[in-house]
């Protein structure tokens, strides 16, 4: 694998609902948005950028609102799903476009989902990785998470809730904290089958890093790539990045009309076989046929964990310049008149009938 040319990339902020956005882009062509997840920032798509851009698309990695160079507003409402969707709305306004290709991970699979839902005249097709497409309705979330784990400990997700308690145990050692993390979810170094579960923390005044690994970091991740992450969290502090937890009943309120809408632009999914997230959502996988009718290609990569692009960035890669291709290729010739190959030749021609 060859470096990274991170010399070609261009970074620059916009305006945006959040205040301004920071952005990196490279390349020239179709635009391909490219959202992250927790905890991280546009640095983990730095394999994407250039492997996206030598394939003819111009290829934008931002910063989350909350995150590193992006603004960061107060109050914890200011992160809800809605806000973070025009966000990304501004952000392929503000560069000069009429449509993107948005691809997510993590969290961002979410954003970018919602994203796709809300906005199919602008958003064309998405790419979820790692986070399977779940349909807005179902439970009120904090009843849910608040339900898992059982008397003796909680999901952390239900442990994010409370503003300034996961604050406590993360800011005081930042690379620490996300080195363990990180750790945890990667399919070279997360815990053994039977060892304590690192999605979860003891009932009361436990830590989630209690739980993480100790060792060598995970095979993706280098001492410097650990410095650019610890580096804009000890800047920035978790608190924006932990406020997206924190609105997902108000995302369950605001998305209500939208209850089990499906996506039908083309749609892809990579996840990894060893993430926690495709195997707890493995029904979200499997209704597919009904939730992404518009779906190209779901692809689970055997012995892969969490942090998907990083973990497996040529894999992912080809799976994603592959159906970018393929998007194209059908878009040219639906301009032709001729048969259509899976793509969508226009955003109108794929909205969903919500």
């Amino acid at each position: 694998m060859q470096p990274e040319p991170t010399a070609e990339f261009r970074h620059r902020t916009v305006k945006a609902p959040a205040g301004r956005l920071h952005l990196v882009e490279q390349g020239t062509g179709p635009l391909v948005l490219l959202v992250h997840g927790f905890p991280e920032s546009w640095y983990s798509w730095r394999r994407q950028l250039p492997a996206l851009a030598a394939a003819g698309y111009r290829a934008v990695a931002i910063d989350v609102r909350g995150y590193g160079r992006s603004s960061k507003p107060e109050a914890t409402g200011a992160y809800r799903m809605l806000d973070l969707v025009e966000d990304n709305v501004a952000v392929v306004r503000a560069l000069g476009e009429e449509s993107a290709v948005v691809v997510g991970h993590d969290w961002g699979s979410n954003i970018a989902a919602v994203s796709a839902l809300l906005h199919p005249e602008i958003f064309c097709a998405v790419g979820l990785l790692s986070v399977p497409y779940a349909p807005p309705g179902g439970p009120r979330p904090s009843d849910v998470f608040g339900q898992i784990g059982g008397p003796e400990q909680e999901f952390y997700v239900a442990h994010f809730q409370e503003p300034g308690r996961a604050e406590a145990e993360i800011e005081p050692d930042v690379r620490g904290w996300l080195a363990g993390f990180y750790a945890a979810l990667s399919a070279d170094t997360m815990p053994a089958q039977g060892e304590p579960d690192p999605h979860f923390v003891a009932r009361g005044s436990g830590r989630l890093r209690d739980r993480f690994p100790v060792g060598p970091l995970p095979a993706w991740l280098s001492e410097e790539d650990l410095d650019v992450y610890a580096g804009e969290f000890e800047r920035t502090g978790l608190t924006g990045a932990l406020n997206r937890y924190r609105n997902m009943d108000r995302d369950w309120e605001d998305l209500a009309s939208h209850s089990g809408a499906p996506i039908k632009q083309p749609s892809l999914f990579v996840g990894g076989a060893l993430d926690a997230s495709t195997t707890w959502m493995s029904d979200a996988i499997d209704a597919y046929p009904t939730t992404l009718p518009g779906l190209s290609a779901s692809h689970l990569l055997d012995g892969c964990g969490h942090w998907i692009q990083q973990e497996r960035p040529d894999e992912v890669n080809r799976l994603l310049t592959d159906w970018l291709d393929t998007l194209q290729a059908g878009t040219r010739q639906s301009r032709r008149g001729g048969p259509r190959t899976g793509a969508v030749p226009n955003a109108a021609a794929a909205a969903p009938e919500l």
